[in-house]
Protein backbone atom coordinates (compact mmCIF):
# COMPACT_ATOMS: atom_id res chain seq x y z
CA UNK A 1 0.00 0.00 0.00
CA UNK A 2 2.83 2.40 0.85
CA UNK A 3 4.31 1.92 -2.63
CA UNK A 4 0.96 2.79 -4.23
CA UNK A 5 0.61 5.92 -2.09
CA UNK A 6 4.14 6.99 -2.99
CA UNK A 7 3.39 6.43 -6.68
CA UNK A 8 0.25 8.53 -6.84
CA UNK A 9 1.87 11.29 -4.77
CA UNK A 10 4.73 11.44 -7.31
CA UNK A 11 2.28 11.58 -10.21
CA UNK A 12 -0.48 13.62 -8.57
CA UNK A 13 -0.49 16.49 -11.09
CA UNK A 14 -0.96 14.11 -14.05
CA UNK A 15 -3.64 12.27 -12.08
CA UNK A 16 -5.51 15.50 -11.30
CA UNK A 17 -5.46 16.55 -14.95
CA UNK A 18 -6.72 13.07 -15.89
CA UNK A 19 -9.54 13.44 -13.33
CA UNK A 20 -10.55 16.79 -14.85
CA UNK A 21 -10.50 15.27 -18.34
CA UNK A 22 -12.60 12.33 -17.15
CA UNK A 23 -15.09 14.76 -15.61
CA UNK A 24 -15.37 16.65 -18.91
CA UNK A 25 -16.02 13.43 -20.84
CA UNK A 26 -18.54 12.12 -18.30
CA UNK A 27 -20.39 15.43 -18.07
CA UNK A 28 -20.67 15.88 -21.83
CA UNK A 29 -21.68 12.28 -22.56
CA UNK A 30 -24.18 11.91 -19.71
CA UNK A 31 -25.85 15.31 -19.14
CA UNK A 32 -28.60 13.64 -17.11
CA UNK A 33 -26.03 12.87 -14.40
CA UNK A 34 -25.33 16.57 -13.80
CA UNK A 35 -27.92 17.07 -11.05
CA UNK A 36 -27.05 13.93 -9.00
CA UNK A 37 -23.37 14.79 -9.31
CA UNK A 38 -24.05 18.35 -8.19
CA UNK A 39 -25.72 16.99 -5.06
CA UNK A 40 -22.60 14.90 -4.43
CA UNK A 41 -20.21 17.89 -4.48
CA UNK A 42 -20.56 18.90 -0.82
CA UNK A 43 -20.30 15.34 0.61
CA UNK A 44 -17.23 14.58 -1.52
CA UNK A 45 -15.64 17.94 -0.72
CA UNK A 46 -16.42 17.48 2.98
CA UNK A 47 -14.69 14.09 2.93
CA UNK A 48 -11.64 15.62 1.24
CA UNK A 49 -11.49 18.39 3.84
CA UNK A 50 -11.88 15.84 6.65
CA UNK A 51 -8.78 14.03 5.35
CA UNK A 52 -6.97 17.36 5.00
CA UNK A 53 -7.81 18.46 8.55
CA UNK A 54 -6.57 15.12 9.88
CA UNK A 55 -3.07 16.13 8.80
CA UNK A 56 -3.19 19.41 10.73
CA UNK A 57 -2.37 19.18 14.46
CA UNK A 58 -4.95 21.20 16.36
CA UNK A 59 -2.27 22.92 18.42
CA UNK A 60 -0.97 24.46 15.17
CA UNK A 61 -4.42 25.84 14.38
CA UNK A 62 -4.52 27.59 17.74
CA UNK A 63 -1.11 29.17 17.17
CA UNK A 64 -2.06 30.18 13.63
CA UNK A 65 -5.20 31.94 14.84
CA UNK A 66 -2.98 34.23 16.94
CA UNK A 67 -0.74 35.07 13.97
CA UNK A 68 -2.09 38.56 13.36
CA UNK A 69 0.54 39.45 10.77
CA UNK A 70 -0.48 36.58 8.48
CA UNK A 71 -4.19 37.20 9.02
CA UNK A 72 -3.76 40.90 8.23
CA UNK A 73 -1.96 40.14 4.95
CA UNK A 74 -4.65 37.64 3.89
CA UNK A 75 -7.41 40.13 4.67
CA UNK A 76 -5.71 42.98 2.81
CA UNK A 77 -5.04 40.83 -0.28
CA UNK A 78 -8.60 39.46 -0.39
CA UNK A 79 -10.68 42.44 0.66
CA UNK A 80 -8.63 45.50 -0.34
CA UNK A 81 -6.39 44.63 -3.31
CA UNK A 82 -8.45 41.87 -4.98
CA UNK A 83 -11.64 44.01 -5.28
CA UNK A 84 -9.67 46.69 -7.14
CA UNK A 85 -8.38 44.07 -9.58
CA UNK A 86 -11.87 42.58 -9.91
CA UNK A 87 -13.45 45.97 -10.64
CA UNK A 88 -10.93 46.67 -13.42
CA UNK A 89 -11.29 43.23 -15.02
CA UNK A 90 -15.08 43.19 -14.72
CA UNK A 91 -15.34 46.27 -16.96
CA UNK A 92 -14.85 43.94 -19.93
CA UNK A 93 -18.32 42.41 -19.29
CA UNK A 94 -19.97 45.50 -17.81
CA UNK A 95 -22.27 45.67 -20.85
CA UNK A 96 -23.92 42.37 -19.83
CA UNK A 97 -25.34 42.67 -16.33
CA UNK A 98 -25.87 38.92 -15.83
CA UNK A 99 -22.26 38.11 -16.72
CA UNK A 100 -21.06 41.07 -14.68
CA UNK A 101 -22.92 39.87 -11.59
CA UNK A 102 -21.61 36.31 -11.99
CA UNK A 103 -18.03 37.55 -12.32
CA UNK A 104 -18.39 39.81 -9.28
CA UNK A 105 -20.04 37.14 -7.15
CA UNK A 106 -17.25 34.65 -7.64
CA UNK A 107 -14.17 36.89 -7.79
CA UNK A 108 -15.08 38.99 -4.74
CA UNK A 109 -15.37 35.96 -2.43
CA UNK A 110 -12.18 34.19 -1.24
CA UNK A 111 -12.28 30.40 -0.96
CA UNK A 112 -12.52 28.79 2.48
CA UNK A 113 -12.59 25.09 1.57
CA UNK A 114 -10.45 23.35 -1.07
CA UNK A 115 -7.91 26.19 -1.02
CA UNK A 116 -6.67 24.52 2.16
CA UNK A 117 -6.05 21.30 0.23
CA UNK A 118 -4.20 22.94 -2.67
CA UNK A 119 -2.14 25.06 -0.26
CA UNK A 120 -1.04 21.93 1.58
CA UNK A 121 -0.12 20.21 -1.71
CA UNK A 122 2.14 23.16 -2.58
CA UNK A 123 3.86 23.17 0.82
CA UNK A 124 1.92 26.17 2.09
CA UNK A 125 0.76 26.89 5.63
CA UNK A 126 -2.62 25.16 5.43
CA UNK A 127 -3.14 25.38 9.20
CA UNK A 128 -2.96 29.18 8.95
CA UNK A 129 -5.57 29.25 6.20
CA UNK A 130 -7.77 26.94 8.23
CA UNK A 131 -7.52 29.36 11.15
CA UNK A 132 -8.32 32.25 8.79
CA UNK A 133 -11.42 30.54 7.33
CA UNK A 134 -13.99 31.94 9.84
CA UNK A 135 -12.64 35.47 9.36
CA UNK A 136 -12.67 35.17 5.57
CA UNK A 137 -16.21 33.83 5.68
CA UNK A 138 -17.45 36.65 7.91
CA UNK A 139 -15.58 39.22 5.82
CA UNK A 140 -17.17 38.19 2.54
CA UNK A 141 -20.64 37.99 4.08
CA UNK A 142 -20.30 41.59 5.25
CA UNK A 143 -18.43 43.04 2.28
CA UNK A 144 -19.99 41.28 -0.73
CA UNK A 145 -23.24 43.32 -0.50
CA UNK A 146 -21.19 46.50 -0.14
CA UNK A 147 -19.07 45.74 -3.21
CA UNK A 148 -22.15 44.75 -5.24
CA UNK A 149 -23.79 48.01 -4.24
CA UNK A 150 -20.73 49.96 -5.40
CA UNK A 151 -20.08 48.01 -8.61
CA UNK A 152 -23.65 47.28 -9.77
CA UNK A 153 -26.24 49.13 -7.71
CA UNK A 154 -28.59 48.83 -4.71
CA UNK A 155 -31.29 46.86 -6.57
CA UNK A 156 -29.08 43.78 -6.78
CA UNK A 157 -28.17 43.74 -3.09
CA UNK A 158 -31.82 43.25 -2.12
CA UNK A 159 -31.94 40.05 -4.21
CA UNK A 160 -28.97 38.36 -2.50
CA UNK A 161 -29.59 35.73 0.19
CA UNK A 162 -26.47 35.13 2.32
CA UNK A 163 -27.75 31.94 4.01
CA UNK A 164 -25.63 29.62 1.77
CA UNK A 165 -22.48 31.16 3.31
CA UNK A 166 -23.52 29.95 6.76
CA UNK A 167 -24.57 26.52 5.48
CA UNK A 168 -21.28 26.04 3.63
CA UNK A 169 -19.22 27.06 6.66
CA UNK A 170 -21.03 24.57 8.88
CA UNK A 171 -20.96 21.69 6.38
CA UNK A 172 -17.51 22.19 4.86
CA UNK A 173 -15.48 23.57 7.75
CA UNK A 174 -17.09 22.97 11.14
CA UNK A 175 -18.37 19.41 10.58
CA UNK A 176 -15.20 17.99 8.92
CA UNK A 177 -13.05 19.80 11.50
CA UNK A 178 -14.98 18.28 14.41
CA UNK A 179 -14.80 14.82 12.80
CA UNK A 180 -11.05 15.21 12.25
CA UNK A 181 -10.54 16.32 15.84
CA UNK A 182 -12.48 13.32 17.14
CA UNK A 183 -10.48 10.99 14.87
CA UNK A 184 -7.19 12.47 16.10
CA UNK A 185 -8.32 11.93 19.69
CA UNK A 186 -9.32 8.30 19.04
CA UNK A 187 -6.13 7.67 17.04
CA UNK A 188 -4.03 8.72 20.02
CA UNK A 189 -5.67 6.00 22.12
CA UNK A 190 -6.70 3.08 19.90
CA UNK A 191 -5.25 0.98 17.09
CA UNK A 192 -8.40 1.16 14.94
CA UNK A 193 -8.36 4.94 15.30
CA UNK A 194 -4.79 5.06 14.00
CA UNK A 195 -5.79 2.80 11.12
CA UNK A 196 -8.69 5.10 10.22
CA UNK A 197 -6.46 8.17 10.39
CA UNK A 198 -3.68 6.63 8.31
CA UNK A 199 -6.13 5.32 5.70
CA UNK A 200 -7.80 8.72 5.32
CA UNK A 201 -4.44 10.49 5.02
CA UNK A 202 -3.24 7.96 2.44
CA UNK A 203 -6.40 8.55 0.38
CA UNK A 204 -5.77 12.27 -0.18
CA UNK A 205 -4.84 11.97 -3.86
CA UNK A 206 -7.79 9.71 -4.81
CA UNK A 207 -10.15 11.97 -2.86
CA UNK A 208 -8.85 15.03 -4.69
CA UNK A 209 -9.27 13.21 -8.02
CA UNK A 210 -12.83 12.27 -7.10
CA UNK A 211 -13.64 15.86 -6.09
CA UNK A 212 -12.24 17.30 -9.31
CA UNK A 213 -14.07 14.75 -11.47
CA UNK A 214 -17.41 15.25 -9.69
CA UNK A 215 -17.27 19.07 -9.79
CA UNK A 216 -16.30 19.19 -13.46
CA UNK A 217 -18.74 16.48 -14.57
CA UNK A 218 -21.63 18.18 -12.78
CA UNK A 219 -21.04 21.57 -14.40
CA UNK A 220 -19.41 21.17 -17.80
CA UNK A 221 -22.58 20.42 -19.79
CA UNK A 222 -24.39 23.54 -18.62
CA UNK A 223 -21.37 25.66 -19.48
CA UNK A 224 -20.94 24.03 -22.90
CA UNK A 225 -24.51 24.99 -23.91
CA UNK A 226 -23.81 28.69 -23.29
CA UNK A 227 -20.15 28.67 -24.26
CA UNK A 228 -20.28 31.56 -26.79
CA UNK A 229 -21.86 33.88 -24.21
CA UNK A 230 -19.57 32.73 -21.40
CA UNK A 231 -16.36 32.81 -23.40
CA UNK A 232 -15.81 36.49 -22.51
CA UNK A 233 -15.40 35.54 -18.84
CA UNK A 234 -12.58 33.02 -19.40
CA UNK A 235 -9.82 35.62 -20.06
CA UNK A 236 -11.05 37.57 -17.01
CA UNK A 237 -10.71 34.56 -14.73
CA UNK A 238 -7.33 33.62 -16.19
CA UNK A 239 -6.08 37.20 -15.86
CA UNK A 240 -7.23 37.40 -12.24
CA UNK A 241 -5.35 34.21 -11.37
CA UNK A 242 -2.22 35.48 -13.14
CA UNK A 243 -2.29 38.99 -11.61
CA UNK A 244 -2.94 37.87 -8.05
CA UNK A 245 0.22 35.71 -7.94
CA UNK A 246 2.72 38.61 -7.91
CA UNK A 247 0.36 40.54 -5.63
CA UNK A 248 0.40 37.72 -3.07
CA UNK A 249 4.17 37.27 -3.35
CA UNK A 250 4.79 41.00 -2.92
CA UNK A 251 2.43 41.14 0.08
CA UNK A 252 4.21 38.20 1.71
CA UNK A 253 7.62 39.79 1.16
CA UNK A 254 6.46 43.17 2.39
CA UNK A 255 5.16 41.59 5.60
CA UNK A 256 8.30 39.39 5.95
CA UNK A 257 6.25 36.20 6.06
CA UNK A 258 8.04 32.88 5.79
CA UNK A 259 7.90 30.77 2.63
CA UNK A 260 4.98 28.53 3.61
CA UNK A 261 2.88 31.49 4.79
CA UNK A 262 3.57 33.44 1.59
CA UNK A 263 2.45 30.46 -0.48
CA UNK A 264 -0.73 30.34 1.58
CA UNK A 265 -1.37 34.05 0.90
CA UNK A 266 -0.94 33.48 -2.86
CA UNK A 267 -3.37 30.54 -2.87
CA UNK A 268 -5.89 32.41 -0.74
CA UNK A 269 -5.82 35.32 -3.15
CA UNK A 270 -6.07 33.16 -6.26
CA UNK A 271 -8.76 30.70 -5.13
CA UNK A 272 -12.36 31.85 -5.07
CA UNK A 273 -15.49 30.63 -3.27
CA UNK A 274 -17.32 29.38 -6.37
CA UNK A 275 -18.99 26.34 -4.79
CA UNK A 276 -20.42 28.49 -2.00
CA UNK A 277 -21.62 31.45 -4.07
CA UNK A 278 -23.24 29.23 -6.72
CA UNK A 279 -26.46 28.86 -4.63
CA UNK A 280 -26.52 32.65 -4.24
CA UNK A 281 -26.31 33.07 -8.00
CA UNK A 282 -29.00 30.42 -8.58
CA UNK A 283 -31.35 32.32 -6.27
CA UNK A 284 -31.19 35.50 -8.39
CA UNK A 285 -34.14 36.53 -10.63
CA UNK A 286 -34.47 34.86 -14.05
CA UNK A 287 -33.04 37.92 -15.79
CA UNK A 288 -29.68 36.88 -14.30
CA UNK A 289 -29.82 33.33 -15.72
CA UNK A 290 -26.25 33.53 -17.04
CA UNK A 291 -24.81 34.51 -13.64
CA UNK A 292 -24.70 30.95 -12.20
CA UNK A 293 -23.03 29.67 -15.38
CA UNK A 294 -20.47 32.46 -15.14
CA UNK A 295 -19.71 31.25 -11.61
CA UNK A 296 -19.38 27.66 -12.83
CA UNK A 297 -17.07 28.74 -15.66
CA UNK A 298 -14.74 30.25 -13.06
CA UNK A 299 -14.71 26.90 -11.22
CA UNK A 300 -13.56 25.07 -14.35
CA UNK A 301 -10.86 27.65 -15.11
CA UNK A 302 -9.71 27.70 -11.50
CA UNK A 303 -9.40 23.93 -11.14
CA UNK A 304 -7.02 23.78 -14.09
CA UNK A 305 -5.11 26.79 -12.71
CA UNK A 306 -4.82 25.22 -9.25
CA UNK A 307 -3.35 22.02 -10.63
CA UNK A 308 -0.71 24.15 -12.37
CA UNK A 309 -0.17 26.36 -9.31
CA UNK A 310 0.63 23.35 -7.11
CA UNK A 311 3.85 23.03 -9.13
CA UNK A 312 4.35 26.67 -10.09
CA UNK A 313 3.99 28.46 -6.75
CA UNK A 314 6.71 26.47 -4.92
CA UNK A 315 9.11 27.49 -7.71
CA UNK A 316 8.13 31.13 -7.51
CA UNK A 317 8.01 31.23 -3.71
CA UNK A 318 11.05 29.28 -2.64
CA UNK A 319 13.48 32.11 -2.02
CA UNK A 320 15.06 31.87 1.42
CA UNK A 321 14.96 35.62 1.70
CA UNK A 322 11.24 35.24 2.39
CA UNK A 323 11.92 33.40 5.62
CA UNK A 324 11.65 35.28 8.85
CA UNK A 325 14.81 35.66 10.85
Amino acid sequence: MSNLVAWWERHQIALYLAAIAAGVVLGLLTPGAAHPLELAINPVLGLLLYATFLGVPFSMIGRAFRDMRFLSVVLVVNFVIAPVIVFCLSRFVAHDQALLVGVLFVLLTPCIDYVIVFTGLAGGAKERLLAAAPILMLGQMLLLPAYLWLFVGPELVAAVDLAPFVDAFLLLIVLPLMAAGLTQYVASRTRWGRTLRDTALAAMVPLMMLTLAVVVASQVYGVSRQLPALFATVPIYAAFAAVIIPVGIFAGRAARLDVSSTRAVVFSGATRNSLVVLPLALALPTSFALAPLAVVTQTLVELVAMVIFVRLIPRLVGDRRLATD
